[in-house]
């Protein structure tokens, strides 16, 4: 644009320096007419320039827009997929950790009860070998007596 100025002034200057007054008139009134269409059209190319500059930056906005949407999206289900991971995994050890005290009650229960058995025929027996040894001494202070 400042070419299109720069040059119709130019030829403007060029024409009143070296042609006659009367010459030099219509010239600079063609200059100056030629500098007008000149820089009307400047002006509507510039205008639509601006309008695709606009409708441009309208298009990068709303890709833009909904780029930041989809990554929001993505985001949470990716979050909502994570803690219900999380919840599954949790659920998981919770059963888990309730098994194993479950087995640890039934191997307490059953160690206590084998405990038990065994005592009770430890004591029977030491009852039993008591009895005979009772007998068997009773037995022989009999024989000795006789």
């Amino acid at each position: 644009m400042k070419k299109v100025i720069l040059s119709a002034v130019m030829m403007l200057a060029l024409s009143t320096s070296f042609v006659s007054c009367r010459d030099a008139a219509d010239k600079a009134a063609e200059a100056t007419e030629a500098t007008g269409d000149a820089m009307n059209e400047a002006g509507e190319d510039l205008k639509d320039m601006g309008e695709d500059a606009a409708n441009k930056a309208d298009e990068i906005g709303t890709d833009m827009k909904e780029a930041g949407n989809n990554a929001i999206e993505g985001t949470k289900e990716l979050g909502e997929d994570a803690a219900t991971k999380m919840k599954e995994a949790g659920t998981e050890v919770k059963e888990a950790g309730t098994k194993a005290v479950d087995d640890a009650k039934e191997l307490g229960t059953k160690t206590v009860d084998g405990a038990k058995e065994l005592g009770t025929k430890a004591v029977d027996g030491a009852k039993a070998a008591g009895t005979e040894v009772k007998t068997s001494a009773e037995e022989a202070a009999a024989k000795i007596k006789q």
